[in-house]
C-alpha cells in the first residue's frame, strides 16, 4: 500500500509547487485543501488536518513572496453539504497571513466536494482568460456527484493553459488514488 508518511508531506507539497511549470510562469495558484470530515483521520498518531497544516505553513515560507496565492477549503462548515465551498482567500500577492489564519481555522467536516473546489478555484483564477493553477491537497475521494476525470478533461479544453496539481495524502485504495491521478493527468498535472 503506497502512503506518504506524514513527514515527507511538507517536502512533497514544495517540490510540487516549485516544479509546477504553469505556476512559474504565472505566479499565481490557488491551494484546494481538503476539509472534509475525513481529515480528522490519523497518520502516525497524528491527525491529518494538523500535518496538512503543517505543511502548507511550511510552504508559505518558502514560496517567493510575489507568488499570487489563494485558498479554497471545501466542506469547512456544513456536514454532508456538498455545495459547502467557499473561497476564503482570493488568489493575490501579500495574502500569506491571510491564508495562514484561514488555515489555522479548518474545523474538518463534511463530504468530500473535491471538483467542485477545483471548478470554483478555476473561476476564481479566470482559467478562461489566463493560465491558472489549482494545487490540491486531499485525503479521499470525491463523495458528491462529479467525476474528477470528467472535470479535469473539461477544465483542461475550455481554459486556456489550465494545471491541476494532486497530492493525495494517506489515500489507501488503489481505485482511490486513481480517481486523483485522473484529475491530475487530465489538466497535464501532477499527482504524488
Amino acid at each position: 500500500m503506497l502512503r506518504i508518511r506524514a513527514r515527507l508531506l511538507p517536502a512533497l507539497l514544495l517540490g510540487l509547487c516549485l516544479a509546477a511549470p504553469a505556476r512559474a510562469e504565472t505566479g499565481r495558484s490557488i491551494l484546494v485543501l481538503d476539509a472534509s470530515g475525513s481529515m480528522w483521520g490519523q497518520v502516525e498518531g497524528e491527525a491529518k488536518i494538523a500535518i496538512a497544516q503543517r505543511a502548507l505553513f511550511g510552504l508559505l515560507e518558502t514560496l517567493p513572496a510575489e507568488e499570487e496565492l489563494g485558498l479554497v477549503p471545501p466542506a469547512p462548515r456544513r456536514k454532508g453539504d456538498c455545495g459547502d465551498i467557499e473561497l476564503l482567500v482570493p488568489a493575490g500577492p501579500g495574502t500569506r497571513d491571510a491564508i495562514r489564519a484561514a488555515v489555522a481555522a479548518i474545523s474538518p467536516r463534511g463530504k468530500t466536494p473535491l471538483s467542485q473546489a477545483v471548478i470554483e478555484a478555476a473561476e476564481a483564477l479566470r482559467y478562461e482568460e489566463a493560465a491558472a493553477t489549482v494545487i490540491l491537497l486531499s485525503d479521499g475521494i470525491e463523495t458528491c456527484d462529479l467525476d474528477p476525470c470528467a472535470v479535469g478533461a473539461a477544465l483542461e479544453q475550455a481554459g486556456v493553459d489550465f494545471t491541476a496539481h494532486v497530492i493525495g495524502f494517506d489515500v489507501a485504495a488503489e481505485k482511490d488514488r486513481a480517481q486523483l491521478r485522473c484529475l491530475a493527468e487530465n489538466t497535464g498535472g501532477r499527482f504524488l
